[in-house]
């Protein structure tokens, strides 16, 4: 493992995913057992993404007591209906939310008529169970949940939002293997806003993957603003950003420790 550190950010840096996934699944169980100490309910915001698939494996072999968890998922693609096999909450009640026993699992209903009351709804929660801890990853576009670049809003004053995708965010859709093509990914999603990620307590956050190596270096190396949302994990005072060798190659050429 190499380490180094930009602004407050750590950045950990693995051989392989699943040392990545393995890693930061150490750490976060280590965070969460903390908060159990000091709290009776810790309250969680996970990713749906193919980049978590070795932390949320990993995770779930950690010493943690899950009855006391609520958990709540971060972005949600609007009108897939409820059974569709590209939808985020379908994808975390499969590798997580059905593997251990939470306390309550909320999840965003992208299959809604109301868009404005379900973000209403989903804000109420988050007001109810201040985040804790966020797992999540970084975009293609260094969008982190579904904030792509032309919405993302360091000062967002809200908490849940529904944005349109920017093709970028589309295509990485289809390279993640979720859509055949962009034409099929949704025009609209809802997303938790970046204040309501940057508002926890701990930030962990897995990016592997050589299709991820360019945003791990315009997050890393560009300035902090919202063409570039991800940077803003800079300015958390305790996120880690967890890393394969393939994710951080492109940064190997700025970061000599690396």
């Amino acid at each position: 493992m190499k380490e180094i550190t930009v602004d407050s950010l750590r950045v950990k840096i693995y051989d392989s995913r699943d040392q990545m996934g393995e890693a930061a699944a150490r750490i976060a169980g280590a965070q969460i057992r903390q908060l159990l100490t000091e709290k009776d309910e810790v309250n969680i915001i996970f990713a749906a993404a193919p980049s978590q698939n070795e932390f949320l494996a990993a995770l779930l072999k950690e010493d943690i007591d899950w009855h006391r968890i609520n958990a709540f998922h971060m972005d949600e693609y609007l009108g897939l209906g409820k059974d569709a096999p590209q939808g985020f909450g379908l994808f975390l009640r499969e590798r997580l939310f059905s593997k251990a026993p939470f306390r309550q699992v909320f999840y965003l209903n992208g299959d809604t008529n109301n868009p404005e009351e379900e973000c209403a709804r989903y804000r109420a929660l988050l007001e109810e169970h201040p985040t804790d801890m966020v797992c999540m990853g970084i975009g293609e576009n260094t969008h982190l949940a579904f904030n792509d670049p032309h919405v993302a809003d360091f000062s967002d004053p809200h908490l849940v939002k529904v944005v349109d995708l920017d093709d970028a965010c589309k295509q990485q859709q289809v390279n993640d293997g979720a859509f055949n093509h962009t034409s099929e990914v949704p025009t609209y999603a809802f997303t938790l806003t970046i204040p309501a990620l940057m508002n926890a307590r701990y930030v962990v956050c897995m990016v592997p993957g050589k299709n991820k190596s360019h945003a791990i270096l315009r997050s890393l190396t560009e300035p902090i603003t919202e063409k570039y949302p991800s940077t803003i994990l800079r300015k958390h005072p305790d996120a880690v950003l967890f890393l394969d060798k393939d994710s951080a190659v492109e940064i190997a050429q700025v970061f000599e420790t690396v």
